[in-house]
C-alpha cells in the first residue's frame, strides 16, 4: 500500500513502478524470449472441453506468421474488425495485428446488423475477419450481407479457414517498428448509458496496464489463470496480454458457463481469473447447487460494475482467496484503481482501492471542475499515460471527456479519503435528484444486496411530476426466495434514510446486459417509463 497523507482529493502520481516504450507484439517476444516451451494457451470449446494448445514459441511463431501474411493485404494503420468469441484466432490478430502496426477494431459477437454496419462504418474497417456462428447468431450471413453494402471492406475472412487467414498476398516483408503510442485498437464503450463510442487505445496504454495490473495481483510466471471475460472488451483483450507478459498458461473459455468453469477450475487446480460481478453470482450459485473442488484459487480480480460489499463476503468465504475489486474504463485501458491482495477486508468491501501506478486522480465538482476536500461526492477524474488517444472521428465528444488540461472525465461519482483509496457512489449521469436531494444508487443497492432474499438488484431514477425524479429498484431474487417489496422496504428503512426507499419495486428475471456482463440501467428506465413493467 502507497503510504500517503492528502489534504485534498488529489492523488499525484506514483512512480515506484516504470513505464516500458513497448508494444503489443513486444509483450509476447520478451516472454517468448525468455520461456519458449512453457505453455502459453489452451482453447476451451463450449462444452467446456480443452482442445489446441500454443507454447510460447509457437505462439510467437503463428502470431509473426499472420502478422507478415497481412502486411501483404493491408497496409499499417488500417482498420481491421474482428466479429468472434473467445477462440485462438482472436489472441492471434490480436499479436498479428500488434506486430503489423494494423489497429483491431473489436466487435461484440451479439451484434446484429445495425450494430454491425455501424462499427465498421465509424471505426473505417477495411476488413472483417469472423465466426460462422455464435449462440445461434448467424454471425457469417450478416457480416457478408452487410460487408457488401459497405464498399472500404475489402475482404471478409472465416477465421477457422486458416489457408485465407494466413494467405499470402504478395512478397513477405519484414515487420515494422511499431511506436508505442500508435494506435493499437478501437473499442467501443459498453453502453449501459446509451449507444457506444469508438475508444482508439495505443500500444502503450494497455501494454503497460496489464503490467502494472500484474504487478499489483502478484502474478508470477507459470501461474494457471482462466480468461473469461469477452476478448471484445478490455476485461479479456487486456487481460490476456498481462498474463501473456507474466508468462501464465491460459485456459481461454469461448463460451462462459459457470458449471463448467467451476469444472474446469477444479479439474486444472486453476489459480488466477478475471469475473465482472454477474458471472461471479453466477458462479456462486452453480456451486451451491453443485458443488466443486475451488481451492487451488489464490487470485480473483472482480470490476466493471460495482462489487456489492455483500459479494465481496460470499466470493472470499467460498473461494478463500485474495478478492481484488477493481476500477476502471475502457478509455483508461482500462485500470484507474484497484485493491491489493494484503489491502483490509473493509477497504475490499468499501472501496476500490489506490489509483494505478503513473495515474493521477482527482475528485471534482461536476459543475465547477474544482477539486473537492476529501470525503465528499464528486466527479472521478485520471490523468495518466493510460488515457485514450480519444474518440474515433469525434473531436467533440472527446474534447467534453478530457478537459484543457488533460484530464479525463469518467462520469462516474466517487470520493477519495486520506490515504488516497477510492469509493464509488454511482454514475453522474445514474444520480437520483429527488426534490432537491441527491440520491446515489450504489449505496441504496449495497444495502439492499445485503438482504438474505435479494440476488441481484439495480435501483435507477425515473421522471416524478412532484419530486422531479424517484428510485425505483429492479430485483431479481434468490433461488428458492420470494418477492417481497415490504419486507425490502422494512429492510431499507432500518438500515438508511426515509427517502432514500425506493417509491417502487419491480422483480425481473433476466437483466438487459451489455456484451461485457454489465446491466443496462438506461433500458430498465425507458422500458419502465413506457409501462412495461406495470
Amino acid at each position: 500500500m502507497y503510504t500517503v497523507d492528502l489534504t485534498t482529493s488529489y492523488w499525484p502520481a506514483q512512480t515506484d513502478a516504470p513505464m516500458i516504450d513497448t508494444s503489443v507484439g513486444d509483450l509476447l517476444r520478451a516472454t517468448a524470449a525468455n520461456t519458449p516451451d512453457a505453455m502459453a494457451l489452451r482453447e476451451v470449446d463450449e462444452a467446456g472441453l480443452i482442445g489446441r494448445e500454443w507454447r510460447y514459441v509457437d505462439l510467437l511463431a503463428d502470431s509473426e506468421r499472420l502478422a507478415k501474411a497481412l502486411l501483404t493485404r493491408y497496409q499499417p494503420g488500417e482498420k481491421i474488425a474482428v466479429w468472434a468469441p473467445n477462440i485462438p484466432e482472436w489472441v492471434l490478430a490480436e499479436f498479428a495485428m500488434g506486430l503489423a502496426g494494423l489497429v483491431l477494431v473489436t466487435v461484440n459477437p451479439g451484434y446484429q446488423a445495425r450494430e454491425l454496419k455501424y462499427v465498421l462504418e465509424q471505426s473505417g474497417s477495411v476488413g472483417l475477419f469472423l465466426v460462422s456462428e455464435f449462440r445461434g447468431n448467424p454471425i457469417a450471413r450478416i457480416g457478408t450481407m452487410v460487408a457488401a453494402e459497405i464498399s472500404a471492406i475489402r475482404e471478409v475472412i472465416d477465421m477457422a479457414d486458416h489457408a485465407a487467414l494466413f494467405r499470402a498476398a504478395g512478397p513477405v516483408s519484414s515487420l515494422p517498428r511499431v511506436n508505442p503510442r500508435d494506435p493499437a485498437q478501437i473499442q467501443y464503450t459498453s453502453g449501459t448509458t446509451g449507444f457506444p463510442k469508438g475508444v482508439v487505445l495505443h500500444h502503450q496504454g494497455i501494454t503497460n496496464n496489464a503490467l502494472h495490473t500484474q504487478m499489483r495481483i502478484g502474478g508470477k510466471p507459470g501461474m494457471r489463470s482462466i480468461v473469461m471475460t469477452p476478448m471484445f472488451h478490455t476485461s479479456g483483450c487486456v487481460t490476456i496480454l498481462g498474463a501473456i507478459a507474466r508468462g501464465h498458461s491460459t485456459l481461454l473459455v469461448k463460451m462462459f458457463d459457470p458449471a463448467k468453469v467451476n469444472a474446469l477450475i477444479e479439474q486444472e487446480r486453476v489459480e488466477l481469473f478475471v469475473a465482472v460481478p454477474t458471472m461471479l453470482i453466477a458462479m456462486l450459485e452453480s456451486d451451491a447447487a453443485h458443488p466443486r473442488d475451488l481451492s487451488s484459487v489464490t487470485h480473483i480480480a472482480s470490476g466493471g460494475s460495482m462489487v456489492p460489499p455483500e459479494l465481496v463476503r460470499r466470493t472470499r468465504e467460498r473461494f478463500d482467496c485474495a478478492l481484488m475489486t477493481v476500477y476502471g474504463l475502457t478509455e483508461t485501458s482500462p485500470l484507474i484503481s484497484m485493491i491489493r491482495p494484503t489491502d483490509s477486508f473493509d477497504d475490499i468491501c468499501n472501496t476500490i482501492g489506490q489509483p494505478m501506478p503513473q495515474t493521477e486522480v482527482s475528485i471534482c465538482d461536476p459543475q465547477t471542475n474544482a477539486i473537492v476536500p476529501l470525503g465528499l461526492v464528486g466527479e472521478i477524474c485520471s490523468r495518466a499515460y493510460s488515457v485514450m488517444l480519444g474518440y474515433n472521428d469525434d473531436p467533440e465528444a472527446t474534447s467534453k471527456a478530457i478537459d484543457a488540461d488533460g484530464w479525463f472525465h469518467t462520469g462516474d461519482l466517487g470520493t477519495m479519503d486520506t490515504r488516497g483509496f477510492l469509493r464509488i457512489t454511482g454514475r453522474v449521469k445514474e444520480m437520483i435528484i429527488r426534490g432537491g436531494e441527491n440520491l446515489f444508487p450504489a449505496e441504496i443497492e449495497n444495502v439492499l444486496l445485503e438482504h438474505a432474499d435479494v440476488a441481484e438488484v439495480a435501483v435507477v431514477g425515473v421522471p416524478d411530476p412532484r419530486l422531479g425524479e424517484i428510485a425505483v429498484a429492479f430485483v431479481r431474487v434468490a433461488p428458492g426466495a420470494t418477492f417481497d417489496p415490504m419486507s425490502l422496504i422494512a429492510h431499507c428503512r432500518a438500515n438508511l434514510a426515509a427517502q432514500k426507499t425506493p417509491a417502487h419495486w419491480v422483480e425481473i428475471e433476466a437483466w438487459p446486459l451489455t456484451g461485457s456482463g454489465k446491466i443496462q440501467k438506461f433500458v430498465l428506465r425507458d422500458r419502465y417509463v413506457a409501462g412495461d413493467f406495470k
